[in-house]
């Protein structure tokens, strides 16, 4: 029998394949990679490579991220401070919290990303846990939509963004005890979730239940 060894990925083959002014190579996913986060980014015509972001919010998983300008050129800006970096610079954002973001001063500036969780084994982060949710869910298939929640949800219970999500479909169907117990788990692991929980019309339906303001209760004094 044999064994494969190894697994080879075109970065130019797979941002030809894109779309849009920002190409991304999924390397990990496609790849396979276990131990780490690895993908890349490349600007086609636009500026914007990474929009203004960190790795504390409900999406991330607190990772340390390090970026190596593959080709072109970029300006980082890491919690205000602008970095220029050309090609061959290495930066390194170890700070969960910190702010950061990239332009390319070139077309055809590429990004190679590596992060993970210090001192941890790797997991998926809880947005790429539910990747293919937000077309589900766009098209109406909200019990399609939420398997996703739950296939999420049995790799990584404390996945907040997944209860959350999970929740509103729960809503949309009618299941309201569901709902509302996942979404008062989402609440209190993540409770910056507590302004989408105000203004996020997939959970209207249950707004109503005398049960859905004590949940809200709880989350804001945990």
């Amino acid at each position: 029998m044999s064994v494969t060894t190894f697994g080879t990925l075109s970065l130019e083959d797979t941002f030809a394949a894109g779309e849009g002014d920002r190409r991304r190579a999924r390397i990990r996913r496609d790849l396979g990679v276990r131990s780490f986060n690895v993908n890349a980014l490349r600007a086609v015509a636009g500026e914007e490579l990474l929009s203004e972001h960190d790795e504390a919010g409900p999406a991330a998983d607190r990772h340390e991220r390090l970026w190596l300008v593959v080709s072109g050129h970029a300006v980082f800006t890491v919690d205000g401070e602008e970095i220029d970096a050309p090609a061959g610079t290495v930066i390194h954002v170890p700070v969960p919290e910190a702010k950061r973001s990239a332009v390319a001063k070139e077309p055809g500036t590429t990004l190679l990303g590596i992060g993970g969780r210090p001192d941890e084994p790797y997991r998926e982060t809880p947005g790429e846990a539910i990747e293919g949710f937000w077309e589900l869910h766009g098209a109406g298939d909200w019990e399609a939509a939420a398997e996703i929640c739950r296939s999420a949800l049995e790799r990584n219970p404390e996945n907040a963004l997944a209860l959350f999500n999970l929740a509103c479909c729960e809503s949309l169907l009618g299941h309201v005890d569901d709902a509302l117990v996942h979404l008062r788990e989402a609440l209190s692991l993540a409770p910056a979730l507590q302004e989408n929980a105000a203004t996020d019309t997939d959970l209207d339906p249950i707004r109503a239940d005398p049960r859905f303001a004590a949940v809200a209760e709880t989350a804001e004094t945990a």
